[in-house]
């Protein structure tokens, strides 16, 4: 059983710790755990329950009414909600919830409902996106189970891959090409894996390579099936000065080539760019990028 801080509950529900220690003193929603030094810790338990008052107070619910449900109705009202919800934040907790339980079928039921709602890209962009950012963050801090974020990396992983699929049946590859890789120590790569899907439905010719491409591994490739532009992602934690010396590395290396780079790490830390470098922070802006390297081709 994990162990969990309230501070940790604040980051990963987006309740304040202030607002937590009111909801256990005036309503009992949470009965922590404390050390032999007084200091509260919460469950697993403590989490989930916690994650799901935050989607019903979030939509509506006053706490004083969230207090008076039972556990299973707790959980059958967030559920409704999931289904029938508006909110792009609804289902990041959702799939929150799904993650620490380990429940596929609630992870398919959340996706498939924000599919149907938003569209498969959106939904990518707008709910995946940044729930892989909040769970990275959580993952490299320890505050998670690095076997639940594997669980829950390993499933839309599974959604891409299944829409890389139908796309390649469906598209024949008459435009630019272009190399997708995360540079050397970089694993998390279900970002770069759906942009490479957007890049076969535009028409492109991808070259797919993965998670942590040594540097001479990539000059190797270009040798033997040179690319027109390269796309690459920064996750995990460095500084800025180490990430433009990284950035540099592959100016020099491929002098002359476009380079597209995105990644949270990218949009925090606001780099330095070398020349004909391009921050991708969404699916219009590549798409736009696209269009111009294909009439510069």
């Amino acid at each position: 059983m994990a162990v969990y801080s309230i501070k940790d509950l604040e980051n990963i529900s987006g309740v304040k710790a202030h607002t937590i220690r009111i909801w256990e003193r005036r309503y009992g929603l949470i009965e922590p755990n404390r050390t032999s030094t007084n200091i509260r810790y919460y469950s697993d338990a403590d989490l989930k329950k916690l994650l799901n008052i935050s989607i019903l107070n979030q939509n509506g619910y006053k706490i004083s009414k969230i207090a008076q449900l039972s556990e299973q109705q707790l959980r059958d009202r967030v559920l409704e909600l999931c289904i029938n919800g508006r909110k792009n934040n609804l289902h990041i907790e959702s799939l929150m919830v799904s993650m620490l339980e380990l429940d596929e079928k609630k992870f398919v039921n959340v996706l498939s409902a924000a599919v149907i709602k938003y569209g498969f890209e959106a939904t990518v962009e707008q709910v995946l996106f940044p729930f892989l950012d909040r769970i990275g963050m959580l993952w490299q801090t320890g505050t998670i189970n690095p076997a639940q974020e594997h669980f829950i990396s390993n499933l839309i992983r599974q959604k891409i891959m299944v829409a890389i699929d139908n796309e390649m049946q469906n598209i024949v590859a008459q435009g630019p090409k272009m190399i997708f890789f995360l540079p050397e120590g970089e694993m998390h790569e279900l970002g770069i894996l759906f942009y490479s899907f957007i890049a076969r439905k535009e028409g492109l010719e991808v070259i797919y390579l993965g998670a942590s491409v040594p540097l001479e591994d990539l000059k190797a490739v270009q040798q033997i099936r040179p690319a027109d532009a390269f796309f690459t992602s920064f996750v995990t934690a460095r500084d800025k000065e180490q990430l433009e010396v990284d950035l540099l590395k592959f100016r020099e290396s491929f002098t002359d080539i476009p380079f597209f780079v995105s990644g949270k790490l990218v949009r925090e830390l606001e780099p330095q760019l070398p020349d004909n470098f391009t921050v991708i922070s969404s699916v219009r802006i590549f798409k736009e990028n696209i269009k111009l390297l294909q009439y510069s081709d």
